[in-house]
């Protein structure tokens, strides 16, 4: 295992803690297995995100603080959610880059006692997989392997977009989340549209562009052959689990494709049980379990 010499602290997403629970105790469970060590620090708040089409300046302090706190324990930030990533991500950069915001949020921070260093990295959890464990040694901790499960994989926009801020991946087409999908057995198949967005931002917008968005791309996994969608975003989730249940009651979607958040899909792999993880959590049922056979028969 590649060593990480800073402390990693769990930063905990707002969307999963009140509506997405299944994302919490997979992760959870998933960080218990592989053996990866975090710290939790009770004083992080929102990331910001919320606040940012509101209150720029608002959103910036939010993202800022949590990166502070990190720095004060000489840590780097770990999340699992796609847009809390991002934003702490963005944040990092326009406070690094601008020498005027910079001491706007510093002056802010200093009212706490706290001093933005930019010391402290926001990280994925992809990004500790593949870069920290590596492809092949997580490849040794599959207990299950899954034999010919197709899967999609959907990045979401907050892990591929600005690419130079964001700095998740290092090519272009991405190959980072495939890849630790491909360790548990599953095949990653090319579809069109993958990089595309899910339609989530428009929801409670415009839910007709919305629900347009998501059914072309559930049509084009389909296509492709999926039996499930993949992703790490908590609001992609929303959009392929509930929306398009929703879609299948209200339109026709000839074709559905089930979602799985990577940890549920990675823990299978583990050995986790379904429970453990909230499959049952999840409305479309992906019936994943049943592609799954020991990795060392007797």
């Amino acid at each position: 295992m590649k060593t990480n010499e800073k402390k990693l602290a769990l930063f905990r997403c707002c969307m999963t803690s009140m509506d997405l629970k299944q994302y919490e105790s997979s992760s959870n469970a998933v960080l218990r297995e592989l053996g990866i060590e975090f710290i939790d620090i009770r004083e992080f708040n929102c990331c910001g995100y919320p606040l940012r089409n509101l209150s720029f300046k608002a959103y910036l302090i939010s993202s800022a603080r949590n990166i502070a706190l990190a720095d004060r324990r000489g840590a780097d930030i770990l999340t699992f959610c796609n847009c809390c990533y991002g934003s702490l991500k963005y944040a990092e950069h326009v406070i690094l880059e601008n020498a005027e915001t910079r001491e706007e949020i510093t002056n802010a921070l200093r009212k706490e006692g706290l001093e933005f260093k930019g010391q402290s990295r926001p990280r994925h959890f992809l990004d500790v997989l593949y870069n920290d464990i590596g492809v092949e040694e997580l490849k040794g901790r599959i207990k299950k392997t899954f034999t010919d499960l197709k899967v999609a994989v959907h990045y979401g926009c907050h892990l591929l977009r600005p690419r130079k801020i964001i700095g998740l991946y290092d090519k272009s087409p991405p190959v980072q989340f495939e890849q630790l999908v491909e360790a548990t057995g599953a095949v990653s198949v090319p579809w069109t549209g993958k990089q595309d967005c899910c339609g989530s931002p428009l929801l409670g917008i415009n839910d007709e562009l919305s629900m347009d968005l998501t059914a072309k791309k559930i049509k084009n996994a389909a296509q492709a052959g999926a039996d499930v969608l993949c992703v790490t975003c908590p609001y992609c989730q929303v959009q392929f689990d509930r929306i398009q249940n929703r879609i299948h009651t209200t339109r026709q979607l000839p074709d559905g494709v089930p979602c799985l958040l990577f940890p549920q899909l990675l823990g299978l792999s583990l050995g986790i049980g379904p429970g453990v993880l909230g499959i049952d959590e999840n409305i479309i049922a992906s019936n994943a379990q049943n592609f799954l056979r020991a990795s060392n028969q007797d």
